[in-house]
């Protein structure tokens, strides 16, 4: 085949022409991006590789962003818990500086008023905001947390922040931890709080002691007497207590204090409760078991000075108690019953024309009334975990007296249990309710019509609830039933339901963030209700013990697991206010522990929010080492990425010379080629 010339020219021309063309738009067009490919099709592997690498790092921007918001308000947390617990080191100086003696009121009153700009303070530290949203609230962040009265308005919901696949960093701190939070080391503690003395006219010692005689301690007139004292409460596992105690002259006040820790579960070889005097003669418990929150006490004694013998004091029904004498001067002058008072509160008896001598009331007494409010004293408190009831609680989860299936589920313990009902509707008129529990179906009785009515389930067949299953909502619906005068018209489930909706209108009941009874008249400034709630069995010490307590003249608390900041805080510095060192009854505020066990009770609220801020720090060391290690997989990861798809711009330049030259080269051929006449090819 004859070789032409337009076949020299198209072969050393038309071909490299083209591919070098080719070439030096890639390379300018790399030189130009800064890429080494522009679509996928350009390099399939290196397009794959881009965009994995490119995903990583937008994920790790997110995880960067995140951690970083997170670490703001973990940071913040920290600081103003830093502020936080100085300002309660300030508390506690003051607080030992009121309880030396050598303060007179002018000075107590100078601190008390200190205190109470330190818990304004702290409330404000606790309402502490940034950007709008609350620090301490939980996940309701437009929520402030503490009101004006230290309740807590948050929730429990702890917020995190995204540090990776399946790894998450709570950075909040939330109220419920910080002011209503659980120590489940903590063992709590309850005093009585009437001062003790000797009681006989010419005691042989006249320091009051454990070793005093119970002749000197209760009186002795017509010796020999003896003397009787009536125990209730709750142990720390949750079981009831109701007994009777019987002592002689001779035996002291120690033996006393053994039997109640007997009847508390000690043995010879365990204690359950530690039971001491403290310097002012008062009854002290300690539970030996650590985060129970169930311990309760009230005793009552008594002794009959009419006749040496039992008579009058070994009694049955406590109510009849209400006939002695608290003061010995009058019982010297007229011979007869006796009684002792331990524990004093400014309940009143459930019952009108009931008992008048309030130490001999436990569970029997009215709720505490402020404004439109009715309020309980006794949490409601779950045997197995110590957390507080909410609506949907069963009765047999609190209640004492309850035999178990192996599997765990209620087996008895409620049939046939009694609930008293009582008092007055929110426009005055008495009422009395016994509320009956019962494994066939429980209903409540209007003791006034002698109407009664089931207590109906709420499954899609209508029927009289179990004892077992009954819940604190369906007890509550019943109270609010009675307080506002709104019981069913008849006993038919849609009757039932209406009389509930009816109710809901004129008052509401419910469970308070602390686990009490609290009623709410919803039309009266001070409403016009009253109301206790108690075990039938209450009052008569021939009969079981109580299994539930609603509200109660009991001991008063002095440590415990569960923390409720602000109720302390106030607790304490009422104590300042009324000047009171100790428990007294007779003086200030009858139910307040004085600043000696404040002291004490500030302690565990140091130690509480110490570790709340160990928790802070621990949430801000996560977050910051999280930070760093994201900024460095985010350096190393776009590192990678421009190895995988940036263009070597020294490379690429050097490129584009060399092809620059051979097209050049090409160029300088194909002309000299084009110039060649017929004699260069013969």
């Amino acid at each position: 085949m004859r070789v032409t010339s337009s076949m020299y020219y198209e072969s050393l021309y038309g071909n490299n022409n083209s591919k070098l063309n080719e070439k030096l738009f890639d390379v300018n067009k790399q030189i130009a991006s800064g890429l080494k490919i522009q679509y996928a099709s350009d390099d399939v592997a290196t397009f794959t590789e881009t965009m994995r690498l490119d995903n990583e790092i937008t994920t790790l921007g997110q995880i960067k962003q995140s951690t970083e918001s997170g670490y703001k308000i973990s940071n913040q947390s920290d600081v103003i818990l830093n502020d936080f617990e100085d300002s309660m080191n300030r508390f506690r100086t003051l607080l030992i500086q009121a309880a030396n003696d050598t303060n007179d009121t002018t000075s107590r009153d100078a601190i008390s008023a200190e205190l109470r700009g330190l818990e304004k303070h702290l409330k404000n530290l606790s309402n502490t905001s940034i950007n709008g949203q609350f620090l301490f609230s939980g996940s309701m962040v437009d929520v402030k947390p503490i009101s004006d009265d230290g309740t807590y308005n948050g929730n429990d919901i702890g917020m995190n922040s995204f540090l990776g696949s399946d790894s998450q960093q709570q950075y909040n701190l939330t109220g419920a931890d910080l002011f209503l939070g659980e120590e489940i080391l903590v063992r709590r503690e309850i005093t009585t709080n009437v001062v003790q003395t000797l009681n006989a006219p010419l005691p042989t010692s006249t320091t009051f002691s454990g070793s005093s005689l119970m002749s000197e301690f209760m009186g002795d007139i017509n010796a020999p007497n003896d003397h009787y004292f009536y125990l209730r409460g709750t142990k720390s596992d949750g079981g009831a207590i109701k007994t009777q105690i019987q002592l002689t002259d001779s035996q002291t006040v120690d033996d006393l204090l053994s039997q109640i820790g007997i009847e508390f579960g000690n043995t010879p070889n365990l204690d359950l409760v530690n039971v001491s005097l403290n310097q002012n003669g008062q009854i002290v418990i300690e539970d030996r078991l650590k985060g129970s929150s169930k311990l309760d006490f009230h005793i009552v004694g008594a002794t009959d000075f009419s006749g040496g013998g039992a008579a009058a004091a070994a009694i049955n029904d406590i109510d009849l108690l209400d006939v002695g004498s608290t003061d010995y001067a009058v019982v010297t002058a007229t011979p007869g019953l006796y009684v002792k008072e331990f524990v004093k509160s400014p309940y009143a008896s459930a019952v009108s024309g009931g008992t008048t001598n309030d130490s001999i009331l436990y569970d029997r007494t009215q709720f505490t009334q402020e404004g439109a409010t009715l309020s309980s004293n006794v949490p409601q408190i779950l045997k197995e975990d110590n957390a507080f009831a909410t609506d949907s609680t069963k009765l047999h989860e609190v209640f004492s007296g309850i035999t178990y299936n192996p599997d765990g589920t209620y087996l008895s313990g409620l049939d046939g249990k009694v609930l008293k009902l009582e008092g007055t509707t929110v426009s005055g008129a008495p009422y009395d309710i016994s509320i009956n529990l019962l494994d066939g179906g429980s209903t409540f009785t209007d003791n006034l019509s002698a109407n009664t009515y089931d207590i109906f389930n709420v499954d899609n067949i209508r029927i009289a609830t179990p004892a077992s299953e009954v819940t604190y909502r369906q007890l509550m619906d019943v109270i609010n039933m009675a307080a506002t005068d709104s019981l069913p018209a008849a006993n038919t489930d849609v009757e039932y339901d209406n009389a509930i909706i009816a109710s809901n209108f004129i008052g509401g009941t419910n469970l308070t963030y602390d686990g009490k009874i609290s009623f709410q008249d919803a039309l009266n400034v001070t409403t016009g209700a009253s109301m206790a709630v108690y075990d039938s069995n209450s009052d008569d010490f021939t009969l079981a013990s109580s299994v539930a307590t609603f509200n109660t003249n009991n001991a008063l608390t002095v440590r415990d697991p569960k923390t409720d900041f602000f109720t302390t805080v106030d607790e304490m510095i009422t104590a300042v206010e009324n000047y009171k060192n100790y428990p007294d009854s007779a003086s200030g505020e009858m139910r307040n522990v004085g600043m000696q066990n404040a002291i004490a009770m500030m302690d565990d609220l140091q130690n509480h929010v110490f570790r709340a801020h160990s928790t802070v720090g621990a949430q801000s060391n996560t977050l910051t080492n999280s930070l760093e290690r994201t900024e460095l997989l985010e350096v190393s990861t776009m590192t990678l990425r421009s190895s995988v798809i940036d263009t070597d711009l020294a490379e690429a330049s050097l490129e584009l010379t060399q092809l620059t030259i051979n097209y050049e080269a090409m160029l300088s051929t194909v002309g000299r080629v084009s110039q060649l006449s017929l004699v260069n090819y013969l």
